[in-house]
């Protein structure tokens, strides 16, 4: 259970998440964020802990392309492809069907604001701002409704919008740019 919100705004990304750690009716105020940056790349993560920590950690994203237009292929196929092996290398990744499956996450670079899904498709909103986690819905009326807000605000009333409408996103908040 999560609320993962995200702007892109003059060629900056804004990621902020929450802090709930959820279980069935229990909930843990987490010390450990769910949003957090790694080289070039900002990252915030629904799903799991584990995956996060993963991918926090133990994840080494390839190199970015140098070729203006190549993001999108490169997130498509070396950015996934890193995330697999390392979500499989650290016992993470399942597979279901003959399919693998990861989790779900926001990630920010160079401007672009993407979604990897736990099939590992990446997708990229053409409205500047996505959400992931049990509080989407309400954060992304949010970002949609407060468009006349800094971007940095917006991400935090998106996260607050989440946090009273689900019963599993808590403050604090964390916020990262870049």
């Amino acid at each position: 259970m999560t609320c993962i919100a995200g702007v892109v705004a003059r060629g900056r990304v804004y990621l902020g998440g929450d802090s709930a750690g959820v279980a069935g009716y229990e909930l843990t105020v987490r010390a450990d964020t769910k949003v957090f940056s790694t080289g070039p790349f900002l990252v915030g993560f629904t799903s799991s802990f584990r995956m996060g920590q993963v991918l926090r950690h133990a994840f080494s994203p390839p190199p970015l392309p140098k070729r203006p237009g190549a993001l999108g292929r490169y997130m498509v196929v070396d950015f996934v492809d890193a995330v697999r092996a390392a979500l499989k290398d650290k016992g993470w990744a399942a597979k279901q069907s003959e399919q693998e499956l990861g989790g779900t996450f926001l990630v920010g670079v160079s401007g672009h604001l993407f979604r990897v899904e736990s099939d590992y498709q990446v997708a990229e909103s053409r409205d500047g701002f996505d959400a992931v986690g049990c509080g989407s819905e309400a954060a992304r009326g949010a970002l949609f409704a407060a468009r006349h807000l800094k971007p940095e605000a917006r991400v935090r009333m998106a996260l607050r919008a989440a946090e009273r409408f689900s019963a599993g996103v808590r403050g604090p908040f964390r916020v990262v740019s870049g």
